[in-house]
């Protein structure tokens, strides 16, 4: 039977291919990544090659350039049934619940955006985004679009439009979002009713 410290070891070991893999799967360079988390290209590239040990400063700014959970980057042992979803984190005042565990493709996410009255400030990055209101009201900044979307509302568009989403300043909303960096859409095969 391995100790933990071998186990700690040998995950440590596989952290760098893992970054390089999730990497190319986004077909990011180490140059734009560099520029995204602040991390000089050498030390990204010694990471990748194991030359490096990662801090858990650097694999959270990783994390947070990639969009997913730090499990992912150091391929956490699954602990318990699968199928129980990963701990909800607080992210800018929001409640975040990953609800998918893949560092490539297509991420999913449950938001729970508290009544607040932060000033917008819209970003734009790589990627395509999709959200759906589950419940509450959700003001949307898009472009030049101001808007506020109600209970099964959805908007997609491409995050490389300014964009900013939160709270009307009124009430609590949760929203699922569906995200993918490679710009992938959803595709729909199958839907009922019809136009007329």
């Amino acid at each position: 039977m391995s100790t933990p410290s071998a186990d700690i070891a040998t995950t440590l070991e596989h952290v760098g291919a893992r970054l390089r893999r999730l990497r190319t799967l986004r077909n990011i360079t180490l140059a734009a990544l560099a520029e995204t988390t602040g991390i000089s290209k050498s030390t990204l590239s010694r990471l990748e090659t194991g030359q490096r040990q990662p801090s858990l400063e650097l694999l959270l700014h990783l994390a947070q350039a990639y969009r997913v959970p730090l499990d992912d980057l150091v391929g956490a042992p699954q602990v318990g049934d699968p199928r129980i979803r990963l701990k909800p984190r607080r992210v800018n005042g929001r409640t975040v619940v990953p609800l998918t565990r893949h560092p490539s493709g297509m991420q999913a996410w449950k938001i729970i955006i508290p009544v607040e009255a932060a000033a917008p400030v819209p970003r734009a990055h790589e990627g395509h985004e999709w959200l759906y209101v589950i419940s509450g009201r959700m003001r949307l900044i898009l472009g030049d679009l101001d808007l506020v979307l109600g209970p099964g509302e959805v908007a997609e568009f491409d995050t490389q439009v300014d964009h900013w989403f939160g709270s009307t300043g009124s009430e609590q909303a949760e929203v699922l979002s569906l995200f993918s960096r490679q710009g992938e859409r959803m595709h729909v095969r199958a839907t009922t009713g019809g136009n007329g």
